[in-house]
């Protein structure tokens, strides 16, 4: 897969997000997530802050710890995250890198590893949020042999034991792709059942160059 495919894969990724973010009412903020320490209020506020902290590592080389703080969530600050994600990945010269200090403290990584982290991130937390509201989510083909790359090599070490960490101890890996992908990163494809259809997917806006 080319490092400009995880881009437009990425804005996939975040488009359907949107679709299962978008119609939350503040009662649902409440709900429990396959995130144990996180109920759906405080997964999102986690996301929004992902999204404004990667963001600026990639526009500016660097971010500090406190840039991928989480943000309260509502509609509009979820709006402008993602927007800012999209657009500093959007004008990223693919061969510069960046620290992220969340995936390594010292080390600047290549910007195409910490987009495909970030890509990572938005479908499994995607899965998250609609576990919460009992809706049921499956990413495509495309995303879910990328997710799927890009998780096995993920170490299953101390730092999933850490307070705030986004993935837990890996179960044993069987079934898809995406369902071993879950696995890898603590979850179980059976938790929480299915009450609600899943949303009807937009199709992501198409980018037009001069």
């Amino acid at each position: 897969m080319s490092t400009v495919d995880q881009r437009v894969l990425h804005r996939k990724a975040i488009s359907i997000a949107n679709t299962y973010v978008d119609p939350i009412v503040v009662a649902e903020r409440e709900l429990p997530t396959p995130c144990a320490e996180w109920n759906l209020g405080e997964l999102l506020a986690h996301m929004v802050g992902q999204h404004f902290g990667f963001a600026q590592a990639v526009r500016e080389g660097n971010a500090p710890k406190s840039a991928y703080r989480p943000v309260p969530f509502s509609p509009r600050v979820w709006r402008q995250s993602t927007q800012e994600l999209l657009d500093a990945f959007a004008g990223a010269d693919l061969e510069d890198s960046a620290l992220e200090v969340e995936l390594h403290p010292t080390q600047p990584l290549p910007l195409p590893m910490i987009i495909g982290a970030q890509l990572l991130d938005t479908v499994v937390h995607t899965w998250d949020v609609a576990r919460s509201l009992g809706q049921p989510f499956e990413p495509g083909e495309d995303l879910a042999a990328a997710v799927f790359a890009i998780a096995q090599p993920i170490p299953d070490d101390e730092r999933r034991d850490q307070p705030g960490a986004a993935f837990g101890h890996a179960l044993p890996a069987t079934g898809s792709p995406w369902q071993q992908t879950l696995r890898l990163l603590g979850r179980d494809p059976l938790v929480f059942p299915i009450r609600r259809p899943a949303p009807v997917l937009t199709p992501p806006a198409i980018e037009h160059t001069a």
